[in-house]
């Protein structure tokens, strides 16, 4: 059967899809229209250009939003309407993605290019409108394009209603502290070149906090991040991981810090002495200074935390937790570390995740669907494509590496799928037989198979308006058990169980937490094992699922859910504006 004789068969299967849903008006959720009740309108300009900036004595031009590296803060409330205008003054296609935000019916604003829009070309121009909706906390903003994000990001601050304060005492102070990675070299040079190839792209050169390497690395002690503080004062550290493909550690020397939230959604409170964050998580903890410490400054450190058999950027990031006072220069240079765990502390990070609870309060309840309509398994991992006869490439065993969910490598179409749903025109453009079980089972976290290629196509879960999905994600061991941070646009989910190995669909699923899982919108797959979620489908649109490690992403490590409109007005899809980007 040849490719455009298969894609119109899925197109009809896609239309099939969409008419077979049945609609239970009775157990609808009434979705608020974004753009009403809006408490107030913030309207922002972001200019995307091409910046020189100097980090570990290298000079390099580097897009950014309005000249900033990071990109700027943007802060509203619950309830407020973001109005952002995009003007793309460089020579790459752009998208912008507001990460964790639901963008309820208004898939439009959702950002991720070819799935919900064209991206921006050069010399264009696209307005991002939405309202946050029930959702407050630390969130973020980030290019959905190629490997863009690692220039173009920055925190996305809502504040609860006024006159609503949090469920923990008020900080004295709020900082965002963003971790970041740094290439000497040209990350698109850098991806192309992998993808030519098909080995694993060179690493960072540096972790960041908030841009800024720190003194551990190469002429960086004057590009040093400092957190001035005073004592007896407790501070709320919004702390986002818009590092490129790291999981990271952080820890500060001699302080513990709590965690109060994950995702924008509030925790029941724990202290730690260390964290890990994986790209796309965010977290708010409270850091409570002591009334009288014993030295004027004390390091923060990142490191990364990963089990992957390829190289990585093994070192370390220091920034400095300076208190209130006249400080020596010296006394900020030589601090001692704070004690993170080793790279490969799989053991570590399993028992820091198992801390995570919903608040669960009257106010904030943890919504868990109790019942389940669809039940799915997806293996998560790598695999291999082979090279083509034309060429020596550079994966293993000199093949091409690959990334898939269910077999499944995302294939990038030709138009973005949101339109092509909207619009009914999904001949040639997406197929809706995406495997909800494995293709080909096996011991998923034991001897991998022999054959290890991948199939490619784009292809979506389709599912009916206020479906409740359980969805287990099982990581593999083929080309190596690896952690995957999985991110879900359009929604929250609930994270009801975890474990290593094999999931058992017996034994396991009656150890779930259905009283109080943690709410979150990224999640890391344990490495050699599985996570289960759910959540339920309502709101339509079409919504990516990827893994946040930007180079399992361009290896295809992404698929899409369709959820169909459900019956009444408001709950179907918002018509797409009309300044929305041609491919």
């Amino acid at each position: 059967m040849g490719a455009r004789h298969g894609l119109r068969r899925g197109g009809q299967a896609a239309a099939a899809a969409f008419s077979a849903c049945p609609f239970l008006i009775a157990f609808a959720v009434l979705l608020a229209l974004p753009g009403l009740a809006a408490a107030d309108t913030h309207y922002y300009t972001f200019k995307v250009q091409m910046t020189n900036v100097t980090r570990l004595c290298v000079t390099k031009s580097i897009p950014t939003v309005n000249g900033q590296f990071p990109g700027p803060k943007l802060v509203v409330r619950e309830g407020d309407r973001l109005v952002v205008k995009v003007h793309n003054h460089i020579n790459y296609n752009v998208s912008f993605h507001w990460h964790g935000v639901q963008q309820l019916r208004n898939g439009w604003a959702d950002g991720p290019a070819y799935i919900t829009q064209c991206p921006i070309q050069g010399g264009q121009s696209y307005v991002y409108d939405f309202t946050i909706t029930g959702q407050r906390g630390t969130l973020w903003w980030h290019a959905h394009f190629s490997w863009l994000r690692v220039h173009l990001y920055g925190p996305l601050v809502i504040l609860p209603k006024r006159g609503e304060g949090y469920p923990f005492p008020r900080p004295y102070k709020e900082v965002p502290i963003l971790f970041g990675e740094w290439f000497n070299a040209d990350t698109e040079a850098v991806i192309n070149q992998a993808l030519q190839t098909g080995g694993g792209p060179n690493v960072s050169d540096a972790y960041t906090f908030n841009g800024l390497p720190g003194p551990t690395y190469n002429c960086s002690s004057k590009d040093t991040y400092k957190l001035k503080v005073k004592p007896g004062r407790t501070y709320m550290l919004r702390l986002i991981n818009s590092a490129l493909n790291d999981e990271l550690f952080f820890g500060i020397a001699n302080h513990t810090l709590t965690v109060v939230e994950a995702d924008a959604n509030y925790v029941k409170p724990f202290t730690v002495n260390t964290l890990v964050i994986s790209p796309g998580q965010t977290m708010n903890v409270l850091l409570t200074t002591p009334p009288n410490p014993a030295s004027p400054a004390y390091a923060m450190a990142v490191a990364p935390y990963t089990n992957t058999q390829g190289a990585f950027d093994n070192t370390t990031a220091t920034a400095v937790l300076e208190y209130d006072g006249p400080t020596p220069v010296a006394a900020t240079s030589n601090l001692p570390l704070p004690g993170l765990p080793l790279y490969n502390d799989t053991g570590a990070v399993a028992n820091f995740s198992l801390n995570f609870r919903s608040l669960n309060s009257a106010r904030y309840p943890a919504r868990v669907p109790a019942a389940v309509d669809r039940h799915l398994l997806f293996t998560v991992g790598l695999g291999t494509d082979p090279c083509p006869s034309n060429q020596t490439c550079q994966g293993p065993n000199g093949s091409k590496f690959a990334a898939s969910i269910n077999n499944n490598s995302f294939f990038r179409p030709r138009t973005a799928l949101l339109e092509a749903h909207y619009r009914r025109r999904y001949a040639g453009v997406l197929l809706a037989d995406f495997p909800t079980t494995p293709p080909h089972p096996f011991n998923y976290t034991g001897t991998p198979p022999n054959n290890t290629f991948v199939q490619h196509g784009t292809r979506v879960v389709p599912l009916c308006f206020n479906t409740s999905v359980e969805l287990v994600l099982q990581g593999t061991s083929i080309q190596g058990a690896e952690s995957h941070p999985l991110h879900l646009h359009g929604y929250d989910f609930f994270v009801v169980g975890q474990g290593f190995g094999n999931f058992d669909p017996v034994n396991d699923p009656p150890k779930y937490n259905l009283a109080d899982p943690v709410e979150r919108n990224t999640i890391s797959v344990p490495t050699a094992g599985w996570v289960a979620v759910r959540f339920l489908a309502d709101n339509p649109g079409v919504w990516l699922m990827h893994c946040h490690f930007d180079v399992h992403l361009s290896w295809g490590l992404s698929m899409a859910w369709l959820v169909n409109d459900g019956p009444l007005p408001n709950q179907k899809m918002l018509p797409p504006p009309s300044d929305l980007p041609k491919c």
